[in-house]
């Protein structure tokens, strides 16, 4: 008899830890909702133990009620370990049966490693890297649970972290207006109260200050930047570099 699966989603977040998705592209993932995209997001980790939390079921509740905010359809939570997340077999096999059950069309994950901040984001860039290969490798379906292979059409990377402000000096960018969204986004972060109390306000100023830069390099007044590995395409030329014309 074959798996009975859930509807599948458009796009599927991926981040090491509750709301390592908010702070990067929360705006995005609230703007595609709006647009009628059915959007998850994956953590890989619980992210706990942290200083100001008494403990995972609190982090996921904070979690549960971020992804409410943004209004997505699934939150899903892995799991593996905080502070000890490393790319292996067992981990990108955890993931891929995620993307097989959900089928997205899209998949978000992070850029890059974050200096000064944890080396579980490295390891998720490598995971999600792989589990998006995997998800659509034939001939395996006992390592999934009997899940159908999938292929996902579009992998885009997003950067976390507040390093650095330059952008990249070419193509393979771009950045989405969220300026309609952006307060959404503030609410989701600040629904992590045990890791956002009022001592560390100063990370929205900075984030607020970020997003208006990217925005500002394409125009909006706030935007959220992503990077494509591969070629994006352009049919309409004019609504591609003139947006406002759109509508």
């Amino acid at each position: 008899m074959p798996l009975e699966l859930p509807p599948p989603l458009d796009v599927i977040a991926v981040g090491a830890h509750p709301d390592d998705v908010e702070i990067a592209c929360g705006g995005t993932l609230a703007k595609l909702v709006q647009q009628g995209y059915r959007v998850g997001i994956v953590d890989l980790t619980d992210g706990e133990p942290t200083p100001g939390c008494p403990g995972p079921e609190v982090r996921l509740a904070e979690a549960v009620e971020a992804g409410n905010i943004l209004g997505i359809h699934v939150r899903h939570t892995l799991d593996l370990p905080n502070r000890r997340l490393f790319d292996g077999y067992e981990a990108r096999v955890a993931l891929a049966k995620v993307f097989r059950r959900y089928r997205p069309s899209v998949v978000l994950g992070l850029a890059a490693k974050t200096p000064l901040a944890s080396p579980d984001h490295l390891q998720a860039v490598q995971i999600t890297d792989a589990a998006v290969f995997y998800a659509r490798l034939s001939k395996w379906d006992d390592q999934f649970d009997g899940l159908p292979v999938h292929t996902i059409k579009k992998q885009v990377w997003y950067p976390l972290g507040f390093s650095s402000l330059q952008l990249p000096p070419a193509g393979g960018h771009f950045v989405v207006d969220v300026g309609d969204t952006f307060e959404t986004k503030v609410r989701a972060i600040r629904a992590y109260k045990t890791q956002f109390p009022p001592t560390k306000d100063r990370l929205f100023l900075t984030l607020e200050g970020q997003n208006r830069f990217y925005g500002g390099s394409a125009g909006f007044e706030l935007g959220e930047l992503f990077f494509s590995p591969s070629t994006l395409g352009v049919k309409d030329l004019v609504r591609t570099v003139c947006p406002e014309l759109i509508g």
